[in-house]
């Protein structure tokens, strides 16, 4: 059995419309979910016939939520190679308040148009919320769409993650021609 927690407004997501969200994802994995609408508190309960990678993924698809995901997008995390990343915002800058607001506005940048890169280019999506942003891509983009937040949140140039960015994704272009040339001859 394992825990989570999740914003008590995001319960109602986390159920879904007459509990279809819930009952989904309780159909997929073959596990249930306990919730306490009163306090956040979620349990990922096994259950027979379970596969016990499913607990784990579950589990990230419920912090996914609870991080501001739409369930669509949690959905995601289905899917062997999927991966969830969440970055506390005051790791990087203590507790202060204005502190927290100030990075989190770094992150997002003028009119969304850093958290919109990251996403484009980083091929991940996104979502910051509260004290955290949290990512949702395969194997192969989460690292560059992490070391990118990493660097934002550490106070980097907005100009320095974008070249990054693009070098990642320049990386992983030539890496699928060169797998599409090994394959096709």
């Amino acid at each position: 059995m394992i825990y989570v927690k999740i914003p008590l407004n995001r319960v109602a997501v986390l159920i879904g419309e007459k509990g279809k969200v819930k009952r989904y994802l309780e159909d997929r994995t073959g596990l249930k979910l306990k919730i306490n609408s009163k306090s956040g508190d979620v349990r990922v309960v096994e259950t027979e016939n379970c596969d016990p990678a499913m607990i784990l993924k579950l589990r990230d698809i419920v912090r996914a939520i609870g991080r501001g995901f739409a369930p669509q997008k949690a959905y995601q995390l289905l899917d062997e190679d999927a991966v969830l990343a969440v970055f506390d915002i005051r790791d990087f800058t203590g507790k202060r308040s204005k502190d927290v607001r100030r990075i989190r506005s770094r992150v997002i940048g003028s009119d969304g148009k850093t958290r919109r890169l990251i996403e484009t280019i980083g091929e991940v999506s996104m979502v910051v919320q509260g004290n955290s942003v949290a990512l949702i891509g395969n194997y192969e983009t989460i690292d560059a769409g992490s070391r990118a937040v990493e660097l934002l949140l550490s106070g980097s140039e907005h100009s320095t993650i974008y070249q990054f960015l693009e070098r990642k994704k320049r990386g992983r272009k030539i890496n699928q021609l060169g797998s599409f040339e090994y394959i096709h001859r």
